[in-house]
């Protein structure tokens, strides 16, 4: 990777901030998502001034393009997935609409046909292309419901077999993309398969994150005159590594697994919360590997980006729809829970000579992305009435300036009852839960609705959350955690505040409105 200038660091409570530089166009967008990949993988929080956000040791990973980058960015130390699971946080990403609006409630696929990105939604595509962007997608998708729609073989589904979770996206459901390289879900890394802009299929014998790089590229170089070279662009570039399998160097680049394979399993996963003695355990050289080869690809783009002149006036993001637990708290599902390994995800964001370079412990939650977005490329005013996340682009602008929310909300739905012909059919939303600055409070439910759990953490003084609280025990803490669950419940029109669970214990306030999306169906 290039040497590139380095901006000094300022901590999050100055109100430093570098002068606004008029953009003579509107800026480029690039929003790179690999998937799985946890904030504490990116090794620059091992150093100062991050390491004191985190109160937290790094993996041991190498994460030299990441690390600069970093010194260049907006880095965000409290960015959270709202759902951690692949399909609820690429709706609400794509659209600032909580699940049950968006349509994408639970991780897509065949049996599930009321989750799917719903066609009336608007998305930060739509608003874009309608602005006068060209936009591209290149990578894994994952938000439709599979139908047998296969163009290679139509009236079949586009793989075989009873449980179907890749999907063909056809062009009346790209939201605006018109560049289009993608495909639903497909997790053999080093053997992937895409559909492009005219629905033909591409199978590829590649290492997935190089070859969506190399297609990157080709757009920003317009090979075959695939976009309008006079317009903006807003690309996006979904990768499915560091995401399972991460079993062999089948899996991961052999270059990056070299970097790990001497390494014992405890010198790997240092948190303290880590079960070594769990099988998964072996595999964390192989997830490390993958995040290095990220890293290098992300590198490769950035270094494009630059070589063409495009990095002065282009929003680069790097982010993830989640994190992975990799045997912390013991736990076997890699997502979907609110332990810090899973919920939070790194968030950098770079726009240069408008945002200045710093670490913040600004709470972004996933549907703030879209509206922010907007916001930083002056399309402000053009957010849709349907978005529910917040505009949070003052507070990145200036830090210590405009809304700072004070708390992020955690939601984690599981399958509804299934039909006689075994489709899902609704929700059960099995838990809810609340971080603050300082806290973190989950309450789970059984199928009856009563509380199953309530699980409660001071994260300042136990980071690695090995020491939960009880809650009966610290009534006055639980009470106020619940109010502000309740609020952030009742913001986003959940269905714990419609249906009123736990308001014995959750206050609500009001009683909520109904209120309908067209084209979704409410659970």
């Amino acid at each position: 990777m290039k040497q590139r200038n380095i901006l000094p660091l300022v901590g999050a409570a100055s109100a430093l901030c570098l002068p606004s530089i008029a953009q003579t166009q509107q800026p480029n967008i690039v929003y790179v998502i690999p998937d799985q990949l946890r904030n504490c993988s990116l090794h620059f929080w091992d150093d100062a001034p991050y390491s004191a956000y985190t109160r937290c040791a790094a993996d041991p990973t190498i994460t030299p393009a990441l690390d600069a980058f970093a010194a260049q960015s907006v880095v965000l130390s409290e960015a959270h997935s709202t759902c951690p699971v692949s399909s609820p946080y690429r709706g609400m990403m794509l659209t600032g609409m909580f699940p049950e609006r968006n349509g994408v409630t639970l991780n897509c696929m065949n049996q599930r046909p009321e989750s799917t990105l719903s066609p009336d939604a608007v998305c930060i595509s739509d608003v874009l292309s309608q602005a006068g962007y060209d936009c591209a997608y290149i990578g894994k998708l994952h938000a439709d419901f599979p139908t047998r729609n296969n163009p290679q073989r139509p009236g079949t589904y586009v793989v075989d077999g009873d449980e179907v979770w890749d999907a063909y996206t056809p062009p009346e459901r790209r939201h605006g993309f018109n560049y289009w390289y993608s495909y639903g879900t497909y997790d053999v890394h080093k053997h992937p398969h895409y559909w492009d802009t005219e629905g033909n299929r591409h199978d590829i014998d590649e290492w997935s994150p190089k070859h969506e790089v190399d297609r990157a590229i080709a757009y920003l170089d317009n090979e075959g005159g695939v976009r309008d070279a006079s317009k903006p662009f807003f690309m996006m570039i979904a990768m499915n590594p560091p995401h399972a399998p991460y079993r062999s160097t089948e899996d991961c680049m052999e270059e990056d697994y070299a970097l790990y394979r001497g390494k014992s399993v405890s010198e790997l996963l240092v948190r303290p919360n880590a079960d070594t003695t769990m099988s998964k355990a072996r595999s964390a050289a192989y997830y490390f590997a993958s995040v290095t080869g990220v890293d290098r690809e992300f590198g490769r783009l950035l270094d494009a980006l630059e070589a063409r002149g495009l990095d002065g006036n282009t929003i680069v993001v790097f982010t993830s729809d989640h994190g992975e637990t990799m045997c912390s708290h013991s736990l076997r599902d890699p997502k979907n829970s609110i332990y810090r390994e899973s919920f939070n995800v790194p968030f950098l964001i770079r726009y240069p000579g408008v945002l200045q370079p710093r670490v913040d412990d600004l709470m972004l939650s996933t549907t703030d992305i879209m509206p922010t977005l907007l916001s930083l490329a002056g399309l402000g005013n053009s957010i849709p009435a349907s978005v529910e996340g917040r505009d949070l682009a003052p507070a990145l602008r200036t830090a210590g300036e405009g809304e700072r929310p004070r708390s992020a909300l955690y939601i984690r739905n599981l399958n509804g009852r299934r039909d006689s012909d075994g489709m899902v059919r609704g929700i059960f939303p099995e838990a809810r839960g609340i971080k603050t600055g300082r806290y973190t409070m989950e309450i789970a439910i059984d199928r009856k609705r009563a509380v199953k759990l309530i699980r409660l953490f001071d994260d300042a003084n136990d980071p690695y959350q090995l020491s939960p609280l009880d809650a009966e025990a610290n009534r006055e803490l639980t009470a106020g955690l619940c109010a502000e669950l309740g609020a952030e419940l009742k913001r986003s029109n959940d269905i714990w505040y419609r249906e009123r669970i736990l308001e014995e214990l959750i206050p609500y306030g009001d009683a909520p409105q109904k209120t309908e999306t067209p084209g979704n169906k409410q659970p």
